[in-house]
This record gives structure tokens, sequence and C-alpha cells, in this order.
């Protein structure tokens, strides 16, 4: 699934190049939007919360408009010129095309698509903790809603949207490892979750602006994290060979190293 700072990024890439473009057709290939036409419409903001895209639109006399989309594992939005082929991804798997004429934004597999009045954009993305890419990200809103549930593991709490948005696998294993904390241990036995929610949103954002996601400082292939997709590798710091689990509320692939994040271990099958 895209973290926070792809979407961000996508979002960027909407953003640059049909912001204050009007839509001169629209394409629709989902049945509850079939008939939506936005033509005439202009795109006045290109934006994210967590892991969820808006697409504001415009038009003298009516109400705004929000176009919403979340990209989930598997989905992706794509900008091409005027007239140029689509590649990239079948064509079956098209949702909507927006057509401006600087560029055409395509919705490939998107999910949970919407089109709805602005005023109601709480309505889709209200439920969402503090944004990790947000320029209103709360540290201490984000700790206050973990510390609900204190005896939820902590790799599992990370990962909930309700609490904060935009963290996915990446950023949960890549963080944990870095506080030097096991993914099950309780959050209410974790000494300072303020830093450990500053520390994802600091590796969040050291990415924002580029496809590239790395953890350690380097671009470089093979050397980018720490532990995520290292299963089997020596870790980094003290060669112990990193481990992996599938399990816990979101049924996710944990990464970590059991000698730099000692204590609670997995539970059995």
């Amino acid at each position: 699934m895209p973290e926070g700072d792809t979407v961000w990024n996508t979002a960027r890439l909407l953003g640059d190049a049909i912001t204050g473009r009007t839509v001169t057709r629209s394409d629709f290939r989902v049945p509850k939007l079939a008939t939506a036409d936005l033509s005439g419409w202009t795109v006045a903001d290109s934006a994210c919360r967590g892991k969820h895209l808006l697409l504001r639109l415009a038009r003298e006399g009516r109400e705004p408009l929000t176009l919403h989309s979340h990209l989930r594992m598997d989905g992706t939005w794509r900008t091409y010129k005027p007239g140029e082929r689509w590649t990239g991804r079948p064509a079956h798997l098209i949702r909507v095309a927006l057509h401006t004429p600087a560029a055409v934004a395509v919705g490939f597999h998107l999910h949970e698509l919407a089109l709805v009045p602005t005023r109601e954009e709480e309505r889709l993305v209200g439920h969402l903790g503090p944004d990790l890419m947000g320029d209103d990200w709360d540290a201490a809103e984000a700790v206050r809603r973990l510390l609900a549930r204190p005896e939820r593991s902590v790799s599992d709490a990370l990962l909930d949207q309700q609490n904060l948005a935009g963290i996915g696998n990446l950023y949960k294993a890549e963080s944990l490892f870095l506080r030097g904390l096991s993914p099950w241990t309780p959050v209410g036995a974790v000494d300072d979750l303020t830093a450990l929610v500053e520390k994802a949103h600091a590796l969040l954002n050291s990415n924002r602006g580029r496809w590239t996601q790395a953890t350690t400082g380097s671009l470089r292939r093979g050397e980018t994290n720490w532990v995520f997709e290292r299963a089997g590798q020596p870790c980094r710091r003290c060669r112990t060979t990193i481990r992996r689990w599938t399990g816990g509320d979101h049924e996710r692939i944990t990464y970590w190293c059991p000698h730099c994040q000692p204590g609670v271990g997995p539970p059995r099958p």
C-alpha cells in the first residue's frame, strides 16, 4: 500500500499538471459515477489527507466539488500530454480520465472514488488522525489517540489511520527499528511515544518530493532501508539476521531485528 509520502507526491504531480486548468471532458468508468460530467469545471486544488487524494473543482455559480480517491495497494494516477498514448497500465483498470488543454489525468484501479460537495469532505476523511504530511501535523494528538488503547501492539496501532494518517508498512517497520522497539510492545509500555511518532513524521517528510523512499540516508539500490523487505539479510547495525512475520490486526508483514529491537516476540501460530 502506498505510504503517505507517495500519496503526497501523487497529489503534487496532479497539481502541477492540471491545477488551474478547465476540464474539457471527463470519463468515469465506475457505475455510480458513470453519468457524472465535469466538463467546464476548473481544477482548483490537488490535495491529500493521509492516504486519500482530494481533487477540488470550482465552477462559477456552482457549489465547489471534490473528487476523492484512495490508492490502496494498487491504485495510481498518471498524467499524459493531450494525444499521448496512455501507457503503463492496462486500459481495463482505468476508473477515470480528466482531459484538460494541458494534460490528461488518468486514474488506474482507484478505490473509494467519490464526487461530493467540498463542504462534505470531512465525511470521507474526518475519521483520520493527524496527517504526518500535513501542515497541521499534531504529535500530541497522535499520542493521545494511540494511548486510547494502551494494550494494543505498537505495530498495529501505528497502521491504524485513525491514530495518525499516512504511515504504512515501510515506515512502521523503519520507525520501530530506529527507536529500538519490538513491534509487539504494548503501546502503553513504549517509553517515549512522542519520539516514535516524530520519527515517523521525519522519515516520511524526508522523502517528500521524490519517488525513491529511503530511511538510511542512502539512495543506492539495496541500501535504502534498515529492515523493511530485508528478511534473511544481516542487520546493518549488528549483523543479526532480519526476520519477518505476518499477522496482527491488518494481516501485514512485519520486519524486525531481534537484537536491535528486544522485548516481546511475535505471537505463536
